[in-house]
């Protein structure tokens, strides 16, 4: 490893606090970095965090259009967790580093540092050697135009077709394509940043900001709250804001305000049922933006600013699920973190379950059952396509080859089931104080599984030891496949729309006979996805035409259909279908449909469709579907 040296001029520095967590008032306050003791166990971060762990990262940044680059300075603040500890291990990808200076004793000099070779997932280990009395590092760089972690998109691909656009996805391990740091959940830091724009523009962070700032080409943020680093957001556009109350607004491009803020005004709700549940929103604000449609996912848990997809505002709330899964990151991923991948559940299992109790808290039993029971279905199907056994354990196997494997629904759906488990053997009476405590007792702190494990045992099973088996626990836990003692939600309204399903593939009733018009979305989509397999033409044109289905601008039921129109061959559907992959970037319904493209005898118009649509996806997409179509 060859080391080098380069220089730089001083900035001013930011001051680490090292003690207790405390609340955070309504009023930005930062919240000190408590150093917590950690294993080093997270194979996917070359960083050394049990030795010399990153507290505070200050970005000064030009956000540079012309040549898709970020373009500035990280300032890392940082403590020795082991006092002999002689260098610090940061994670880079793709970054193009112009020099790197230390702070000692108020004087910035150039530091001694070195480069790995890259890999093509980790990226570039970079090792800085430390001075005795060091306490930050300045590293001047910008970011790669093909930076995964970073999409820019041209005027033409945004609705307003004027003005360029740019957005973020940190999670799991792309933090590190936007700047040098511990790219791992185990670490939580602060940061605060300036962004300088085009002057017409307006630049979003995950953090602290005045949704009324002027359009002035510089903002600052400060995000007081530590948080892991791929937690850290950028957003910068032609972007509106409108208000829900006075600490919840939506921010998106003028074509969907409106309309997004009506489809998510019942956000505040949500909020309420969360705090009653599990106790304070500790974030100050809370606010969504919807992004343009190649975002990859449904949403992303950014704190104090959630990343939506526009096919959430489907005109009747129905699928604002979402809104309150990614609300309930802000106790459950945010605010208490999985300290690697392999325990993601522990974020998204949660999350899953939280969300379902708010929307039941809200909308009544009914329609958590009804989303109970699409999950259910959903989880079967990802168990039976899982490539080995292994992961589909909650506590997923050391030798995972790349953290994605740990975004299936196994970690959502299986991880929430497990808790609707316990709080069944437990008791709401019981199992609601006990998560409460969780989240109050690990407030901003990373965990494992058997961190989880040990405070149920202390604080819950301890007292009522005939609640449940180690044998059970560990077939949740550390078993494949789903348990026995799993849920099986039963919906009355499902039931009631197989028996019309049934009756109508029996030939006793038309589709038009059927009494949908008060079906649910979760009513339809239990429709579409129950019908079975040799479905003749008529039988789905017959659908089509008293339903529209075909080219509905419900995404899930688009989605839903379109999955049965290809592997029932209905070409009439093939327009839409061409049409909604063409203008659709959410990972969830694109990667199902390509591949079915592909099982289905398709392969080769799934191929040309995405050859057309592949400039429009996120390179998380882009990857995801390269993969679809690799030669095998």
């Amino acid at each position: 490893m060859t080391f080098t040296k380069y220089g730089l001029a001083g900035v001013a520095a930011i001051t680490l606090l090292a003690c207790e967590n405390t609340q955070i008032a309504e009023t930005p306050v930062k919240t000190p970095v408590a150093v917590q003791e950690l294993t080093k166990d997270d194979k996917f971060t070359y960083a050394n965090y049990d030795e010399v762990r990153m507290t505070h990262l200050d970005l000064d940044l030009d956000v540079d259009f012309d040549r898709k680059v970020l373009d500035g300075t990280a300032t890392i603040d940082f403590v020795k967790i082991k006092g002999d500890a002689k260098e610090l291990v940061l994670d880079t990808k793709d970054l193009t580093l112009k020099s790197i200076e230390i702070r000692e004793k108020d004087e910035w000099v150039p530091a001694t540092y070195a480069l790995s070779d890259p890999d093509p997932m980790m990226g570039t280990k970079l090792t800085i050697l430390l001075l005795d009395d060091a306490d930050q590092i300045r590293i001047a760089y910008e970011t790669s135009p093909t930076a995964e972690g970073l999409q820019w998109l041209s005027p033409e691909q945004t609705a307003g077709k004027t003005h360029p656009y740019l957005f973020s996805q940190g999670q799991a391990i792309n933090a590190r394509t936007m700047a040098p740091v511990q790219d791992t959940p185990a670490v939580r830091i602060t940061y605060s940043a300036k962004l300088r724009t085009p002057p017409e523009l307006v630049a979003l962070m995950s953090a602290d900001q005045d949704p009324y700032t002027p359009r002035d080409g510089e903002y600052e943020f400060d995000m007081p709250q530590p948080v892991p680093a791929y937690l850290l957001a950028f957003a910068v556009g032609d972007i509106d804001f409108k208000p829900i109350n006075d600490h919840i607004g939506v921010y998106a491009e003028e074509y969907i305000l409106n309309a997004a803020t009506e489809e998510f005004s019942e956000t505040p709700m949500m909020e309420e049922a969360n705090e009653r549940l599990y106790g304070p929103y500790l974030w100050g604000r809370y606010d969504l933006i919807v992004l343009p449609p190649s975002f990859p996912f449904g949403g992303m848990e950014n704190p104090r600013l959630s990343f939506l997809t526009p096919t959430l505002v489907a005109g009747d709330k129905s699928l604002t699920n979402v809104v309150a899964h990614e609300l309930a990151h802000s106790w459950s991923g945010n605010l208490v973190t999985n300290s690697s991948w392999r325990d993601a559940w522990l974020n998204e299992g949660f999350t899953s379950y939280v969300e379902n109790r708010v929307m039941e808290d809200l909308y009544g039993e009914d329609r958590a059952v009804m989303e109970q029971a699409l999950d259910m279905e959903g989880l079967k199907r990802a168990i039976s396509e899982a490539e080995r056994p292994e992961l589909t354990h909650l506590k997923l196997p050391d030798d995972l080859t790349h953290p994605d494997e740990a975004f299936t629904l196994v970690s959502y759906i299986k991880g929430a089931n497990f808790l609707f488990f316990l709080e069944d053997r437990f008791g709401r009476d019981k199992f609601d104080p006990f998560l409460k405590k969780y989240f109050d007792t690990y407030a901003f702190k990373s965990v494992t599984t058997e961190d989880f494990i040990k405070f149920l045992h202390d604080e819950l099973h301890v007292d009522n030891p005939d609640a449940l088996t180690r044998a059970e626990l560990d077939a949740w836990v550390y078993g494949p496949g789903l348990p026995e003692t799993a849920r099986k939600p039963i919906s009355n309204a499902f039931e009631k729309v197989s028996e019309h399903q049934a009756a109508w593939l029996a030939g006793e009733v038309t589709a038009a006979e059927i009494p949908t018009d008060n079906w649910s979305t979760h009513e339809w989509l239990h429709f579409i996805n129950s019908l079975p397999e040799g479905l003749t033409e008529a039988q789905f044109a017959e659908l089509d035409s008293t339903y529209s289905l075909t080219g509905t601008q419900n995404a899930e039921s688009a989605f839903a259909w379109y999955m049965q129109a290809i592997k029932g061959g209905y070409a009439p559907a093939d327009a839409s279908l061409d049409n909604f992959l063409m203008t659709v970037g959410r990972g969830k319904f694109i990667y199902r449909l390509y591949q079915a493209l592909k099982d289905n005898g398709r392969e080769d118009w799934g191929a040309e469709i995405y050859a057309r649509a592949r400039p429009g996806y996120h390179p998380i997409a882009q990857r995801r579907i390269d993969n679809i179509f690799a030669e095998e």
